[in-house]
């Protein structure tokens, strides 16, 4: 399989697309002020114990406390934490983990209460970042992952990934990293480390274990909340986990992050150095290398498949609902059973790239045609599992019911990936009428209100129609003032002509758009 990584860095988010055969697979947004990445490690501190939950809310620094759940405490919890304390009293900063008593596990059925305590300092790893209105899912399981391995602290068990499955060669690999791990270490060894020699995997561990120790230097002077180990951005992420032989180019439009990129490369795998190149021309990468066509004709209610097959994917508040429709594409020669096969296995393909594409996570129902035939509806079931083996998301996927549904879960660690592609007239919105304009300054207002009062906003630009701009700053006393001394917080006013009259953005310090 071909895949190519295009890279397109802009100033507030570098956007990343993986083709797949020149087919777009995976869309990620990495947003340049994202404190909160998914494998970044915070000292916290603990704020609420919730009995009844059996978990704690802990403070990490984010608008909303961080949930951490009893499970999510790992066994070594208690190791984690004396660690911890006699690192930031200063008594044994420097101390190695090799040398370090571990404290006995926790029991699996215990209560939370039992283990933390409010205001108790703790380090945690973000699990799941915020989503919607809730703040970071986090894990005291530390894990530092690397190319080949995962490192977890204060553990010593020796773990293959299953997807390795030749006996023989997970035997070889867990007897060489049995005879580099340092004491007190636990190993993951990742699908990549297959045939890998010894020496390249000690060069990760050993790479992975001074992650480690530069938290351990951090600890002495940390005060909670505070971030000790950032994660890779995410170019350097998917680059890390998903890099290999059959990748033959990489684009990047950014010189600084070519260079950056190609430094990885050559750190990681340096046989691929020369697949980065440096995109230069004039037209923007994404539209040079037909992504923009391919994420209009993608996202969006109804994706449609090149054979006339398409499919309608709605979503709710508790799970993703996708509807397969066979549309114009009906063979006259088949019966009505070999026509629904086909355009199912058609479909399943489609599916599994909208599940990685959107990065759709939770539970999905999937509407497939209705198929009598039980050896149909296997042949379906298959195709879908060989088309999501190509995910690295954990998932799971149920047999298709007599009534054509097929349910599958799918791991969720970040915001589902979603892209506005409708154009609608700018004045109604689509709708044929506009709102009444008297009513514009009030809804102001009441946004003001919100963000200021409620959500606390220290900053706040809006951008607005001339005559608008004009209304607000007019007299001695402009709407303007007002709004100072009603919220003891100067508000920004931009005039834009490239607004309607109705039209107004509200932006943040960062200069991202606050979405109401």
């Amino acid at each position: 399989m071909n895949k190519e990584l295009i890279i397109d860095s802009g100033p507030s988010e570098v956007s990343i697309a993986l083709l797949e055969d020149k087919q777009l697979v995976e869309l990620h947004k990495d947003n340049t002020n994202n404190s909160f990445t998914v494998g970044d490690i915070y000292l916290g501190r603990v704020k609420k114990i919730m009995p009844g939950l059996n978990a704690a809310f802990v403070d990490v620094g984010y608008e909303k406390d961080a949930f951490l759940h009893y499970l999510d405490l790992g066994p070594q919890v208690r190791s984690l934490m004396k660690y911890t304390k006699l690192a930031m009293s200063g008594k044994e900063a420097q101390l190695p983990i090799s040398e370090f008593e571990l404290e006995q596990d926790i029991e699996k059925t215990a209560k939370i209460s039992s283990v933390l305590t409010p205001n108790q300092p703790i380090v945690v790893q973000i699990a799941k970042e915020p989503i919607s209105t809730k703040g970071p899912r986090i894990s005291s399981e530390l894990s530092l992952a690397g190319r080949y391995l995962v490192l977890v602290p204060f553990s010593n068990r020796i773990s293959v990934s299953q997807k390795i499955r030749d006996a023989e060669e997970r035997n070889r690999l867990k007897r060489l990293i049995n005879s580099i791990r340092p004491k007190n270490y636990g190993v993951i060894i990742r699908t990549v480390a297959e045939n890998k020699k010894v020496a390249d995997l000690d060069a990760d561990l050993q790479n992975l274990v001074k992650k480690w120790e530069a938290i351990a230097r951090v600890l002495p002077t940390a005060k909670a909340p505070q971030k000790v180990l950032s994660e890779l951005d995410k170019t350097a992420a998917i680059l890390r986990d998903l890099l290999n032989e059959s990748f033959n180019s990489i684009h990047v439009n950014d010189r600084v992050l070519y260079e950056e990129t190609l430094s990885y490369i050559r750190r990681i795998a340096p046989d691929k150095s020369d697949i980065v190149r440096h995109y230069k021309g004039k037209i923007p990468i994404f539209e040079h290398f037909g992504i923009d066509k391919q994420i209009k004709s993608s996202f969006g209610k109804i994706v449609t498949i090149r054979s006339g097959v398409y499919v309608i994917i709605e979503h709710t508040e508790a799970l993703h609902v996708i509807d397969v429709n066979s549309g114009h594409r009906v063979n006259k020669g088949q019966d009505q059973e070999t026509n629904a096969l086909e355009v199912n296995l058609e479909a399943a393909a489609e599916v599994a790239r909208q599940l990685r594409l959107r990065d759709m996570g939770g539970i999905i129902v999937v509407d497939f045609i209705d198929m009598s035939e039980s050896g149909n509806r296997r042949k379906l079931f298959q195709k879908l599992r060989e088309e999501m083996e190509k995910d690295h998301a954990k998932h799971t996927i149920l047999p298709p019911s007599k009534f054509g549904l097929v349910q599958i879960t799918r791991q969720r660690v970040r915001p589902e990936m979603n892209v506005e592609i409708l154009e609608k007239c700018p004045v109604c919105d689509g709708t044929g009428q506009t709102k009444p304009s008297i009513l514009l300054i009030e809804e102001i207002e009441n946004t003001l209100s919100y963000l200021i009062q409620e959500q606390n906003e220290p900053y706040l630009r809006i951008s607005f129609h001339p005559f608008v701009y004009s209304y607000l700053r007019r007299g001695l006393i402009s709407m303007q003032v007002r709004w100072y001394l009603k919220y003891r917080r100067w508000i920004r006013l931009k005039a834009n002509n490239a607004h309607h009259f109705l039209e107004y953005h509200i932006f943040n310090k960062n200069n991202d758009e606050i979405k109401m």
